[in-house]
């Protein structure tokens, strides 16, 4: 397992948390964006396929353990496997081996946050167990999800059933440690759900307040560092324009006021610190970038001109 980078202020300490990688189609993963350009900052496999990685964030307060994103989980079949390239073994998984490796114990976390219900998000949230019911995977954990993603989930909607599998949040409302939020909300004290729509329409970032710095986990508003300019948007997202002004409102204000920028998706980079373009050029810069490849088996494309290192 590769050295773990480590952001600390003196309200919270972030570390991210390797929960596997999967492949995903390229074209799929960039929109309109033609592949001569896309290809070059992230190199497909032969089935058009670029690796992510499923990184997600332990923040830790002095009132709460709080995991946001929990991967994929343990409830999918080999085929599904196969055909995503997943990689995510571990005890069950790989999201509780690497929370081991920090030294905590899924009965640790007191909140689960959901970006949104997607299942390389919200999969690890429960867990199947030998006998085939399923329970959450965090059994003293409440699980805060934006109520109108929920209702989303449930649609059964021809354009997006596929990424949602009622197993990963169902049994959470059936326990009864499921919490529905509304809009930008305060999970506990410094950390704060942002609506950031057009992935889907209740997509949530979250924002975390270390004492003098801030960290917005952009989960799949800006997958990886190759989605920083604006107009590089996923195919998969339900909502394209409005994702172009999420992003916009948000790198804006991240860039203006030095946030740091954290990455789900992304296989090589964890984070980097949001600085202005030259120009005022779309889209932002990193600075100060921590690198964590958490897909040994692929190879990093040439240098983006957003990233200075």
């Amino acid at each position: 397992m590769p050295d773990l980078p480590v952001l600390e202020g003196n309200r919270a300490r972030v570390r991210p948390v390797d929960a596997g990688s999967l492949w995903l189609d390229g074209g799929a993963m960039f929109g309109v964006v033609p592949k001569p350009l896309w290809s070059r900052r992230a190199p497909a496999d032969d089935r058009n396929r670029i690796p992510l990685a499923m990184r997600c964030l332990l923040v830790e307060t002095d009132s709460a353990k709080v995991l946001i994103d929990t991967g994929l989980g343990n409830k999918e079949s080999d085929k599904f496997k196969a055909i995503y390239g997943v990689i995510n073994e571990g005890a069950p998984t790989r999201l509780e081996t690497s929370l081991a490796a920090l030294g905590v114990e899924p009965a640790d976390i007191d909140v689960v946050v959901a970006t949104h219900l997607h299942f390389d998000h919200a999969g690890g949230g429960t867990a199947r167990d030998a006998d085939g019911s399923v329970r959450p995977a965090f059994p003293d954990a409440r699980y805060v999800v934006s109520a109108g993603e929920y209702e989303f989930a449930r649609l059964d909607n021809e354009r997006v059933r596929a990424s949602y599998m009622a197993e990963n949040f169902e049994p959470l409302s059936e326990a009864g440690c499921l919490e529905l939020v509304e809009a930008s909300t305060e999970i506990v004290p410094g950390i704060r759900m942002e609506h950031t729509p057009g992935h889907t329409p209740h997509h949530r970032s979250v924002r975390i307040d270390l004492g003098d710095e801030e960290l917005l986990f952009l989960a799949d508003l800006v997958p990886t560092t190759a989605h920083l300019p604006l107009p590089w948007i996923m195919g998969y997202d339900v909502q394209p324009l409005v994702t172009l002004e999420s992003k916009r409102a948000l790198l804006t204000r991240a860039a203006r006021e030095g946030w740091w920028l954290a990455f789900e998706h992304d296989p090589f980079v964890a984070w980097g610190r949001a600085v202005d373009r030259p120009g005022g050029a779309a889209g932002c810069l990193l600075e100060g970038v921590c690198h964590q490849h958490l897909v040994p088996e692929a190879m990093p494309g040439e240098t983006m001109d957003y990233i200075r290192s």
